[in-house]
């Protein structure tokens, strides 16, 4: 079994407690941290932007990643969100086969 973190950030707390319910509750992820406060400078349409964002860390399996993928796209409010998949390369057995039993996989 392959495991994955899923980064994704959000306009705000909201946004990312709906985010991650959905995914909890719809079992493609095992679990979500959720960390508010997150000061963003990136560059977007050629203009240097500052913003404060909500990073969500979950935890999930390669097999839903395309799922989880969609499900963020279809609720997330910004146009282009970050959304990228971390392997995981090992870690508390115990774990990792609960992340494999709250997801099903």
């Amino acid at each position: 079994m392959s495991y994955l973190l899923a980064y994704i950030t959000a306009s705000d707390l909201n946004e990312a407690e709906k985010i991650g319910q959905a995914l909890v509750q719809n079992k493609l992820v095992a679990c979500v941290n959720i960390f508010s406060g997150m000061q963003s400078m990136y560059m977007w349409k050629g203009s240097l932007e500052k913003s404060q964002e909500t990073v969500i860390i979950a935890k999930t399996t390669e097999k839903l990643r395309d799922r989880v993928l969609e499900k963020v796209q279809n609720i997330h409010s910004y146009e282009c969100p970050c959304i990228i998949f971390i392997p995981v390369m090992g870690g508390n057995p115990d774990f990792l086969q609960w992340i494999t039993h709250e997801t099903g996989s």
